[in-house]
């Protein structure tokens, strides 16, 4: 049987605008996510563009990574991080998405990040598109709707890699630019922190603009693999998709084939990304929906050039698929139906671990490329008990269930899994709610929803089990 190999990432992912702050020091432009409310499981965020008075807008602040982040690095080199993946915030580095010059302020930060990573012998994983687009490429230019802003991002994309080449060896394109597609209604949230646009303000044909939008983005995302890989041939570029694994409510074959076709929808930006063409099924979809997406002869050169070299995959629960009769039934965040065999989160999320070597043994065996599990972990309630820490054992036991079938996915499935890379190592913004108190973190950040705490850092019991996981490599669950 294969084993984790010696060299196995194990570390955690953080995002830009979840934990950076400082959202208009150094140079910073406004970005989308600066104008995304603070809200919760039962009051959605708003998006407004605009700052509005009596609102908290959480990523202001974040958690002060931007002033901690020696503090906060220390802490996950202390944990033994092989890895940690982050993201660039865009507007730090070009304000306006099409200034003519970068920012040297925020480059300069970004390169002092990654050297103090990389004074922990911690491998730096960049993301260059983490849902911060700057707002001005929404609201002069229409966001990703519009061409151009293919080339503004490839300028963003080539300043990044020519200001940290030869001290970053992964690079990831886009993050779950796969929650956009035209044959789903999208709610506001996942169009708006993917684009800057709500859904429900769409004018138009709204599947077309979908269509386009999410066309352009992987696009964009072959056009910087090939990129980035005449830039540094040592880099290995990678794009991650949040996809949920979506099972039939019974085995009725009209059931089995609706779940296929709901889970299988998602794959089309990863078939663009490692075939070499945009798909022809999905150019035949949009044929029948009188969707033109634009695609080019030059275009077509570019998803041939533009081949990932892996697979970053996000993977949190499972869905059922809608039925003939499931009208009533409790929705998921994803449109799906609950399932009734599992146990949910205390944000409704079900918590399924034999899902995540589903998902990577279908994913394996449809592209053979090397996957790494980039986020997966448990919003929970976290509570500080009388000795100051916090004892988050369902957190234990949640990445217990979850590595272990890792681990089979290794060792029995023969699945090239490279690493495993836990959502929020330190406590931050909610990306969906908005929320502090929908914590992550093996590390506690002393801050609440209503903005009181002084930011202090502690960690939780979770941070000693899972350094002496590390130190095991896995053998030690």
């Amino acid at each position: 049987m294969s084993k984790l190999a010696k060299d196995f990432l194990w570390g955690g992912s953080i995002a830009a605008h979840q934990l950076e702050g400082a959202w208009q020091e150094d140079g910073k432009g406004p970005a989308i996510m600066d104008f995304a409310t603070s809200g919760s499981v039962t009051t959605p965020r708003e998006y407004t563009k605009t700052i509005e008075a009596g609102k908290y807008y959480p990523s202001h602040e974040g958690i002060d990574f931007y002033h901690r982040y020696k503090e906060d690095i220390k802490l996950f080199g202390e944990m033994g991080f092989k890895s940690l993946r982050l993201s660039i915030d865009w507007s730090r580095i070009y304000p306006n998405g099409d200034d003519a010059k970068p920012n040297q302020a925020g480059i300069d930060f970004y390169q002092r990040v990654v050297d103090e990573l990389l004074k922990y012998n911690i491998e730096p994983i960049i993301t260059l598109y983490h849902f911060e687009l700057p707002i001005n490429l929404v609201t002069a230019y229409d966001s990703w709707k519009n061409r151009q802003v293919i080339d503004f991002y490839l300028k963003f994309v080539e300043t990044m890699v020519n200001a940290l080449r030869g001290k970053v060896k992964y690079w990831v394109t886009f993050n779950e630019m796969n929650h956009i597609d035209p044959q789903t209604e999208a709610s506001d949230m996942f169009t708006y922190i993917l684009a800057g646009l709500k859904y429900s303000e769409l004018e138009g044909n709204k599947k077309e603009v979908l269509a386009v939008v999410g066309y352009n983005m992987t696009l964009a995302g072959v056009k910087a693999t090939h990129l980035i890989h005449q830039l540094d041939p040592e880099s290995k570029v990678g794009c991650v998709f949040g996809i949920t694994p979506t099972y039939p409510v019974n085995c009725d074959p009209v059931n089995v084939l609706n779940a296929f076709k709901e889970m299988d929808r998602d794959f089309y930006q990863i078939d663009a990304m490692c075939n070499g063409e945009f798909p022809q099924y999905k150019l035949r979809e949009y044929a029948d929906l009188n969707i033109e997406i634009g695609l080019t002869e030059e275009d077509q050169a570019a998803f041939a050039k533009g081949r990932l070299d892996f697979i970053g995959m996000n993977y949190y629960m499972t869905d059922v698929a809608r039925y003939e009769g499931s009208e009533n039934e409790e929705e998921s965040l994803f449109g799906g139906v609950q399932n009734p065999y599992l146990e949910k989160s205390k944000w409704g999320w079900g918590i399924d671990p034999i899902g995540l070597r589903y998902l990577l043994n279908y994913t394996y065996r449809r592209y053979g490329l090397p996957i790494i599990i980039c986020e997966n972990g448990l919003g929970a309630y976290d509570e500080v008990g009388p000795d100051g820490v916090v004892h988050d054992d369902y957190r234990i036991d949640f990445l217990q269930k979850h590595l272990s079938e890792l681990k089979k996915v290794v060792e029995e499935d023969q699945v090239d899994c490279f690493g495993y890379l836990m959502w929020g190592p330190i406590d931050l913004v909610s990306a969906t709610t908005g929320e502090m108190r929908k914590r992550y973190g093996f590390i506690y950040v002393n801050k609440h929803d209503d903005g009181t705490g002084d930011l202090a850092r502690s960690p939780k019991k979770s941070f000693y089990w899972y350094k002496h996981l590390i130190e095991t490599n896995g053998e030690e669950l």
